[in-house]
């Protein structure tokens, strides 16, 4: 079913010459719903017959996940890559640690981590700092303005960490 669903959007989405994400497996939520593993025979129907782009696949990822504690199986998106050439995505990544992160980046073919629970993260203590430090502000543009260059310097910091490495 999740095949017939993704593929009658894929077709919709790539008419208009949008790209199109699909998941396969279920990546749970910290504290939440359970993970379900990405089953490899699974994937490999997903990415030849869904039409999708890239393929969202669940290998120790959580969503929500607030510390970086992931405990990701490599070797599993190896395997999951050697049956499709489709690009893959870990959701969740924001529980993912940098040193993995670069890992899998440089080892895999993952092309897209999705890491919006750390740049909320930052966003939401930045933006609580200012409210304090700030009592007599009530500009919402003035008090959101310095939040603006804590994500982007974590962004920064995140993709500077995934990318090249000195060895």
């Amino acid at each position: 079913n999740n095949i017939i669903n993704t593929s009658t959007i894929a077709k919709l989405a790539q008419s208009y010459k949008i790209s199109i994400e699909g998941e396969v497996g279920i990546v749970g939520y910290h504290n939440g719903k359970i993970s379900e593993g990405t089953n490899l025979l699974e994937a490999k129907k997903f990415a030849s017959e869904s039409g999708v782009d890239a393929m969202a696949i669940s290998v120790g990822n959580t969503h929500l996940q607030t510390n970086k504690i992931a405990k990701i199986n490599i070797n599993k998106i190896k395997d999951i890559q050697n049956i499709s050439k489709i690009p893959l995505v870990l959701h969740g990544s924001s529980g993912i640690s940098y040193k993995m992160r670069k890992k899998i980046a440089h080892e895999t073919n993952v092309a897209k981590f999705n890491i919006g629970t750390e740049l909320r993260m930052v966003a939401g203590n930045s933006l609580r700092e200012n409210v304090k430090k700030n009592t007599n502000i009530f500009d919402r543009l003035q008090l959101i303005k310095p939040t603006i260059a804590k994500i982007k310097n974590q962004t920064k910091k995140v993709i500077t960490n995934i990318g090249v490495t000195n060895e």
